[in-house]
């Protein structure tokens, strides 16, 4: 048994024993999984995918006169503005509405590598924000904040996709050709993340990882997160899985570890670099890091059928092999994420590592709530809500209107003395959650 502290002293020390995914499995097939245990300190794991549940918050800067940015774009792309005066969100798929080829991720990237890009706002226009208009370039030293957060990122496995209907079907697996024409799958494999800390003992709320060229944190459970599938004889989950929310200062980030596309016919999306350090404190840790190619199944699902029912069984050294068996019939499989960037990923957070400049953390929260996927049903009648008489939450936004005193914090809680309001009215209107004001 290890603890994070002790490895962390190894690290500082500079007498840490770190491997990546890919050099473990090898050590565990030569020398045994205890030895594992009992040598290696840190696995470096990577994975270098499309995730298109990705984005950036930015905060723009105040414009002079100010103004509330309701309506945003760059460069075309619609910005999400519904947040403060002057933030944003870039959603990495929001699609530009002059090239549907071109969107938020491109955004992202082009920020990131310092580029000028052509901004718009629009406002309707208040007494504090009186400005309704603005126009002109921004570029990443411009603005004031700029950070990734990425609600779903690094999905525990992932199913193969190929597709038995006559016709050609695109996808975001990738061109899927007909009559089980080919079989696309993504992931790293035996370098993913999540396949080597299958149940995530060591990765949790505060895991500080690699993104996109900097570090990052792992900041809750990513959406479409769920811990209730079936496992294969490994233990290692065989469907869609566990997934993570991420946060990261894009000003920092290496536009290397990141990159904008576009699949035909679905849409943009945008390829992140993750890597996230396993610090091997005991031998069930070493037994999954220890997994293979060979020991990682997957799902191979019908995108050509509703429901994309699962047609075989699979694992990633058979897809990784170039050929898979459908039917009898001989079919050429290939990735839609990058090994090669994953390897170079795991390669550079291990350099890190035994170099001292980056150490691990201990999780504040472990994701071991029983979590499952809901389906959104398609119900058209329901009882409709009924808005509740609001409450003062005592603000106090009243007080400092009231000519009378009728309206005091006493102990930081309303108090209202009626023989002193005159009802003069200066109270109605100030409200922010809608209590009736004077309230005689």
């Amino acid at each position: 048994m290890k603890s994070v502290e002790e490895i962390n002293k190894r690290i500082l020390s500079g007498e840490a024993v770190v491997l990546t995914a890919e050099e473990v499995v090898k050590l565990a097939k030569e020398e045994g999984v205890k030895r594992v245990a009992e040598k290696v300190d840190v696995v470096t794991t990577a994975t270098f995918a499309p995730m298109c549940s990705s984005g950036a918050f930015v905060n723009f800067g105040h414009t002079r006169p100010p103004m509330r940015m309701e309506k945003i774009e760059i460069e075309g792309v619609e910005v999400y503005g519904g947040l403060a005066a002057v933030d944003g969100y870039i959603g990495a798929t929001q699609e530009s509405k002059h090239d549907k080829s071109f969107g938020g991720a491109h955004i992202i990237e082009l920020l990131i590598k310092g580029k000028n890009l052509r901004f718009k706002a629009e406002g309707k226009g208040t007494d504090c924000y009186p400005r309704k208009q603005f126009e002109g370039f921004i570029n990443r030293d411009m603005v004031n904040d700029f950070f990734m957060f990425n609600p779903r990122n690094a999905y525990q496995n992932y199913a193969a996709a190929t597709n038995s209907s006559d016709r050609t079907i695109y996808t975001y697996m990738g061109k899927l050709l007909p009559r089980f024409g080919n079989v696309t799958y993504s992931t790293s494999g035996e370098l993913s993340p999540l396949l080597k800390d299958p149940k995530m003992f060591t990765i949790g709320l505060g895991t500080k990882i690699f993104l996109c060229g900097t570090e990052g944190y792992i900041v809750w459970p990513g959406t479409q997160f769920r811990n209730d599938v079936k496992l294969n004889e490994h233990g290692i989950p065989i469907s869609a899985a566990r997934t993570l929310a991420v946060i990261g200062d894009a000003k920092k980030m290496n536009p290397r570890y990141l990159r904008a596309a576009y699949f035909k016919n679905y849409g943009v999306t945008i390829f992140i670099g993750i890597g996230v350090p396993i610090p091997v404190l005991n031998e069930e840790i070493a037994y999954y890091v220890s997994r293979s190619n060979e020991e990682i199944t997957t799902e191979l699902r019908d995108y050509g059928k509703a429901g994309r029912p699962v047609i075989r069984l699979t694992n990633y050294a058979e897809l990784r092999s170039g050929w898979i068996e459908i039917e009898g019939k001989k079919v050429k499989t290939s990735p839609i994420s990058s090994l090669a960037m994953a390897r170079e990923i795991a390669q550079l957070l291990k350099k890190w590592i035994a170099e001292a400049r980056f150490t691990l953390t201990v999780p504040a929260k472990l994701f071991d709530e029983h979590r499952s996927l809901k389906g959104l049903e398609e119900v058209k009648e329901a009882e409709k809500f009924d808005m509740e008489e609001p409450t003062c939450v005592n603000c106090g936004m009243c007080v400092s209107v009231c000519p009378y005193d009728a309206l005091k914090l006493v102990n930081d809680e309303l108090s209202f003395e009626k023989e002193l309001c005159t009802e003069c009215g200066l109270c109605n209107d100030v409200c922010p959650v809608g209590v009736k004001l004077p309230p005689l």
